[in-house]
C-alpha cells in the first residue's frame, strides 16, 4: 500500500539544482497515435479493420493479415499481471535517479501482451490489473499497470507522480482572481494540497465580490499581476518565478463581439493585449526559471495551464474577435508546449465551451459552472493530461471539428445568432 507523500524539505539554498533528465523517447510516428490519445487521457491500441486483430506494439500493417487497414480504438485495459520485477540498477540517467523501478509483463483481456510499468499498490504476479496510458516527462506515452481498486494514496506513488502534475505540497500562481472562475481555481487546488497559492489581482483598488474570502485562506497570497503590463509580469517573475510550480493563466478579455457589430479596433486589441500577449509576455518572465527547476524533487517545477475556449479549433461568430484572440493563444500554447518539452515540463491547454458567467449570461444552456471547470483542470493535473475539453458543449464541438472542419465552420455561419 502506497504511504502518503510526506512534506518535502526546505531546499538547501547552497545545493546545485538538479537539470532534467529524460526519459528515453524517440517514437517512430504511428506510435505516436497512442501518445495522441494519452495527452487526452485515454488508452488506445491499434485495431485492424479488415480482420478484427488488436496489436502491440504499434505497426504499419496488421501482424496476422499484413493489412495496412488499422485504426486506433479505446481499450478497458483490464487483464493478468503475468510477472514483474523490480529494477535496482539502470544505465539510462532518468531512470538511475528514481530506483528503484517495478516493470512487468500483462496479458490483456482483449489480447495483447504489453510490457507495463507497475504501480506500487500493485502485488506479486499473477494479479489482475487495469492498464493505462499517461504521458511520461518527456511527453510520450507509456503504459502503466494500476491495482483494479484504487487507494487513498494511490497518487502519491512515486512513479506514479513522475507521470503526473499533482499540484500537492506545490506552489502555484493563478495569473486573475477577479473571475469566479480564478476563484473556483484557487479553492481547487488548495483542496488538492497545494502548498501555497499565489492569485494575480490587476487593478488591486477596485473591490471586488469574493477576493477577499479566497484571500483569507492560509495558502493563498495576493500579488499584483497586469498581464497588460510588462514592468508587471517581470517584477512578479523577479519576485516569486523562481518559486513557482504550476503557472495557471487563466486571465482573459472576453467580449461578444463579431466585425460588423463594434466599430473600431479597441476591443479587439484589449482581447488580444491579455489573450495572446498576456500568454507571451508571462512565457517569457517566468517560462526560464519553471524549466530550470524541473527536477527539483518531489516539488518540483512541473506545469504550465492555458485556459483558452473551445472557440479556438473554430471561430464562433457572435464571439469572433474573442475566439480569434483564443485562436491565437491556441497557436502560441503550441510554441510553448515545444519549448517546454526538453525541461519535462507538461503545458496543458483546457478548452471549454461556454461558462456560466457575465459574458455568457444570454447563452443557453448547458454551461459549465467555474467549480466543474476547475474540478477538470485539477484532475488533469493530477493525470499528467495535455488537452483537456470539460463539458458537455466543448466535447461535441470538439467531435464535429474532428469529423469535420469544414461542416462545423458552416454551421456557425448559418447560425449568427446562436
Amino acid at each position: 500500500m502506497t504511504m502518503p507523500l510526506m512534506r518535502p524539505p526546505r531546499k538547501n539554498p547552497v545545493l546545485r539544482t538538479r537539470q532534467m533528465n529524460l526519459p528515453p523517447w524517440a517514437r517512430g510516428r504511428v506510435a505516436l497515435g497512442m501518445t495522441a490519445a494519452a495527452a487526452e487521457g485515454r488508452f488506445e491500441l491499434q485495431a485492424c479493420d479488415a480482420c478484427g486483430a488488436l496489436q502491440y506494439p504499434p505497426r504499419s500493417a496488421c501482424h496476422r493479415c499484413l493489412s495496412s487497414q488499422l485504426v486506433w480504438r479505446e481499450q478497458g485495459g483490464a487483464g493478468e499481471l503475468l510477472t514483474e520485477t523490480t529494477l535496482h540498477h539502470s544505465n539510462d540517467l532518468f531512470f538511475r535517479e528514481r530506483l528503484p523501478w517495478r516493470l512487468g509483463f500483462v496479458r490483456l483481456d482483449a489480447g495483447p501482451t504489453l510490457m507495463v510499468h507497475v504501480h506500487g499498490d500493485v502485488g506479486p504476479a499473477p494479479q489482475r490489473v487495469r492498464v493505462g496510458a499517461r504521458l511520461d516527462r518527456a511527453g510520450q506515452a507509456v503504459l502503466i499497470g494500476f491495482p483494479m481498486e484504487g487507494s487513498a494514496n494511490m497518487a502519491d506513488d512515486p512513479m506514479l507522480r513522475e507521470m503526473g502534475c499533482d499540484p500537492k505540497f506545490r506552489k502555484v500562481l493563478v495569473t486573475d482572481g477577479k473571475t469566479p472562475v480564478g476563484q473556483a481555481l484557487v479553492r481547487a487546488l488548495v483542496a488538492a494540497g497545494a502548498d501555497l497559492v499565489w492569485v494575480g489581482h490587476a487593478e488591486p483598488w477596485k473591490r471586488l465580490g469574493g477576493l477577499e474570502d479566497i484571500a483569507a485562506l492560509p495558502q493563498v497570497s495576493l500579488v499584483p499581476l497586469d498581464l497588460s503590463d510588462n514592468r508587471s509580469v517581470v517584477e512578479q517573475a523577479g519576485s516569486i518565478g523562481g518559486k513557482v510550480d504550476i503557472v495557471v493563466n487563466n486571465a482573459e478579455v472576453h467580449r461578444t463581439h463579431g466585425i460588423a457589430s463594434r466599430r473600431g479596433t479597441d476591443v479587439a486589441r484589449a482581447e488580444m493585449d491579455i489573450n495572446y500577449f498576456g500568454l507571451l509576455r508571462l512565457a517569457q518572465a517566468f517560462g526560464p526559471a519553471l524549466k530550470g527547476r524541473s527536477a527539483d524533487g518531489t516539488a518540483s517545477a512541473t506545469a504550465w495551464v492555458n485556459l483558452l475556449s473551445i472557440y479556438a479549433l473554430s471561430n464562433f461568430p457572435p464571439q469572433g474577435t474573442y475566439s480569434a484572440s483564443k485562436a491565437a493563444a491556441h497557436s502560441l500554447a503550441q510554441c510553448l508546449r515545444a519549448e517546454m518539452a526538453p525541461a519535462g515540463i507538461r503545458v496543458m491547454n483546457v478548452y471549454p465551451g461556454p461558462v456560466d458567467d457575465e459574458w455568457n449570461q444570454n447563452v443557453p444552456p448547458p454551461k459549465l459552472s467555474p467549480e466543474a471547470l476547475a474540478a477538470a483542470v485539477v484532475k488533469a493535473l493530477k493525470e499528467g493530461v495535455e488537452d483537456v475539453y470539460p463539458g458537455d458543449v466543448a466535447q461535441e464541438w470538439l467531435q464535429r471539428w474532428r469529423d469535420n472542419p469544414k461542416v462545423l465552420e458552416r454551421e456557425l455561419s448559418m447560425n449568427r445568432g446562436a
